[in-house]
């Protein structure tokens, strides 16, 4: 038995075989990629929350205007820690 697509009869082995490849090779190209690991390393948050801190600008328009949200930040840590 066969199938007509576009105008051309297509026996059911080659789209039996056409299917197969089709679905090998789409699963081959999802699991290509990147191999780094996505998660950080257990253990290492508190060294990641001051990289974050150290790297984040203020846009402040003085250096008072940033010494103020600096500690504004410390003492709404210091609240939220007891």
């Amino acid at each position: 038995m066969s199938y007509v697509i576009l105008g051309r009869a297509i026996k059911n082995e080659y789209l039996a075989i056409g299917t197969l490849l089709g679905t090998a090779g789409l699963t081959f190209a999802a699991m290509g990629g990147s191999k780094k690991d996505a998660h950080a390393p257990s253990g290492s948050g508190k060294q990641t929350i001051a990289q974050v801190k150290e790297s984040v600008k203020f846009n402040a328009g003085s250096s008072e205007e940033e010494q103020f949200i600096k500690n504004f930040i410390a003492e709404a840590e210091k609240e939220s820690k007891h």
